[in-house]
């Protein structure tokens, strides 16, 4: 990925100690008649503003972690660039009102984010964030190309086994989704958030800068199928979603008419085909 080097302020925030997505809180505990005071783990929800030239774009209810490739998988999947080199720097700058992340790019990507420009504020249970009117989600996105493998079928099951134990913050909080990249049946790397969405955008935005092969795996996510995980992967021809949930409606027909494998239900040795 061509992309200036990133400010201070970004090195900085990804160097915080304290910056482990969870917080603890003193809480009281009812069991039966008995109350104790004990401190509990939860997970950090923070707002993230996402302004792209000086003009702010979206705010979005996140868990304050790798929130460079957040930007530039919500970039991409949000279509506001076409591809992650119109993206020329990124600055993370935080304070006690919440984080503003300050996305340069092209001058070509910023004209057609005025054209279409949109505020969005991103909840931790949206459904379609966003949207302006029922005739955008009749978009026409561009089908996947990349092959799919019937095998990778089978790798559901032990990757699902992988994934449980490979989510720190939801081990401590139980509160967090987890959005994980599937290789010849293991697990090469996995994001978590407080939202879905932002879980699924931070593990595509880790592919791109990367430049990881997405011809070669799939997507493990522990949440339901929705609409926008399936736009989100179809987006960046991501050719199988495996949920642990269940899918929507619209999951499935967008999937169906993207030619997007959706897999659901995934828990132990069983998972339901819908595409």
């Amino acid at each position: 990925m061509q992309m200036d080097s990133l400010t201070e302020t970004t090195n900085a925030l990804s160097n915080d100690t304290h910056a482990q997505g969870y917080q603890s809180v003193s809480t009281t505990r009812h069991v039966g008649h008995i109350r104790e005071v004990v401190y509990d783990c939860v997970v950090e929800e923070f707002p993230v503003a996402l302004i792209y030239n000086g003009i702010s774009h979206a705010v979005m209810m996140t868990t304050p972690l790798d929130l460079e490739v957040f930007a530039i998988g919500f970039s991409l999947t949000e279509a506001i660039i076409d591809h992650p080199r119109q993206i020329y720097d990124i600055e993370i700058i935080k304070s006690d009102l919440g984080i503003q992340v300050e996305i340069t790019i092209a001058s070509e990507a910023f004209i057609k984010l005025k054209t279409h420009r949109r505020t969005l504020a991103g909840q931790t249970g949206c459904g379609i964030c966003g949207i302006e009117s029922l005739q955008q989600i009749q978009h026409t996105f561009p089908p996947v190309t990349h092959d799919f493998f019937v095998h990778w079928l089978d790798q559901i099951p032990d990757a699902m086994v992988q994934l449980q134990q490979q989510q720190p913050i939801s081990a401590v909080t139980g509160g967090a989704h987890a959005a994980a990249w599937v290789v010849n049946g293991n697990i090469l790397t996995v994001f978590e958030d407080v939202g879905r969405h932002n879980a699924l955008d931070k593990l595509l935005g880790h592919l791109v800068k990367h430049d990881i092969d997405r011809s070669q795996g799939f997507v493990l996510m522990t949440s339901r199928a929705s609409y926008e995980l399936v736009k989100k992967c179809a987006q960046l021809n991501i050719s199988l979603l495996a949920t642990i949930s269940a899918p929507t409606s619209l999951a499935i027909e967008l999937a169906k008419r993207s030619g997007l494998k959706l897999a659901s239900f995934c828990r132990q040795s069983r998972y339901v085909v819908y595409s």
